[in-house]
């Protein structure tokens, strides 16, 4: 993968994900506890062993370049590798991005310069949950000898009216595009399916470079892959039945005995989900909880990085002789520096330094860093961002007509506390 430079799109306002968003960009987003949204994007490149990397911030940047440059500073420049942070600098106009295809057309020259070395650039998404190996999406490419490469996941064709869908021959040669179609085209023989391109992108070099200095065109998706097909060989990449990760796993011999095997699909191979709203953020979290998770955090074969704040381990404080006084966390993920002390939290994602206050109930929630939930409180269904001070007695996801009074309330129903409401 030598020959591969890596863009990472994470300029994403994110109006879908506000108040999340009000003060960062969508891919700095906390994700799982400890992570942010862009860490998923960046570890898929380390350990697609792509150690050439540009990421195009724009939008509140400054938590994500803090995050990048605390977390990722990995890199050996000795090596020829690299992980560079690029705000837009107007070298070719005198505007900011106008969308992903422009955010690269403005900063063409990083990859022209290197030309000789980067045969091949993959274009990104930094706001996308998934495992993915990019060095079978090349070897697919070059297999093919596309000039264009787009990964694609199957969707039911009920769905597939919210993505950019794919038309393909039977060989996965594309040869339609639709942006967000009210009749998709299905795969061919699957009339309950369709294709939707994941934002995933890989070009020939020269191909990309040409494509646009030609076009004034802002989108990938929405302009330069429909432009592309009157021109160039673009193929599929179909994620589900190509991405294979393998990792070993436990099972249990005919004696009882526990045996060590290699699965060559785990379950998260074939993941993907797009965290563009809020419903569908708290839905990716959730994700991470249970006994066998969806997404799993865990697996040895492709970790997911991250920058580690330095905090206490986890404490859980109860007394027993009051049994209604018991700190304990059931399927969830707790991060460093939480203290669970006599409350109870059943399937929610904790990050660091979260303190839930005697008799108090978490259930199915994201609570964000620096936040603390008094005593006697209930939190069902609800993403609480960062330093909130939940005052005792608060009852949040229980009652939706005073909720919407006070918060955000998604149409799913789930109730999202901005930052710093509570002091």
């Amino acid at each position: 993968m030598r020959d591969v430079i890596a863009l990472i799109m994470a300029g994403g306002k994110g109006e879908r994900l506000y108040p999340l968003t009000k003060d960062r960009s969508k891919p700095a987003v906390p994700f799982g506890g400890i992570y942010r949204i862009i860490d998923i994007a960046l570890s898929n490149c380390i350990n697609s062993n792509i150690y050439k990397i540009i990421v195009l911030p724009q939008y509140k940047a400054q938590s994500l370049v803090e995050h990048i440059e605390a977390g990722w500073n990995i890199f050996s420049y000795a090596l020829g590798h690299y992980l560079k942070i690029v705000p837009p600098q107007m070298r070719t106009g005198n505007q900011w991005y106008q969308g992903t295809a422009d955010s690269v057309r403005q900063n063409i020259y990083l990859i022209e310069r290197d030309t000789s070395e980067n045969d091949h650039v993959l274009v990104l998404s930094g706001d996308h949950v998934y495992k993915m190996d990019y060095s079978r999406l090349k070897a697919y490419h070059q297999e093919r000898d596309a000039d264009i490469t787009v990964s694609v996941i199957e969707v039911p064709i009920s769905e597939a009216h919210r993505f950019g869908v794919l038309e393909v021959t039977e060989d996965y040669r594309i040869t339609g595009f639709q942006e967000k179609p009210q009749s998709p085209t299905p795969i061919p023989g699957d009339p309950d399916r369709a294709l939707a391109s994941m934002g995933i992108y890989m070009f020939k070099t020269p191909v990309l470079v040409d494509i646009l200095k030609a076009s004034d065109k802002d989108d990938f998706g929405r302009d330069i892959i429909p432009e592309a097909l009157k021109r160039y060989s673009l193929h599929a990449f179909p994620y589900k039945k190509e991405n294979r990760i393998e990792d070993f796993v436990y099972t249990v011999d005919e004696d009882g005995s526990r045996v060590r095997v290699l699965d060559p699909c785990i379950q998260d191979s074939c993941y993907w989900r797009d965290v563009g709203d809020l419903d569908a953020y708290w839905n990716a979290n959730m994700d991470l909880t249970g006994v066998e998770p969806a997404f799993n955090l865990y697996g040895s074969k492709w970790p997911l990085r991250t920058f580690q704040a330095q905090y206490p381990p986890v404490k859980t404080v109860f007394k027993n002789t009051d049994a209604d006084r018991i700190g304990m966390a059931l399927d969830s993920i707790v991060s460093h520096g939480t203290i669970i002390s006599g409350g109870v939290v059943k399937n929610s994602v904790l990050s660091y330094n979260v303190t839930v206050r005697s008799y108090s109930e978490v259930r199915e929630s994201v609570i964000m860093s620096d936040v603390e939930i008094g005593r006697h409180c209930r939190i069902m269904k609800a993403i609480i961002d960062k330093r909130n001070i939940i005052p005792p007695n608060t009852e949040i996801g229980y009652d939706p007509e005073e909720d919407r009074k006070r918060f955000t309330v998604t149409p799913r129903g789930i109730v999202v506390v901005a930052q710093g409401t509570f002091k």
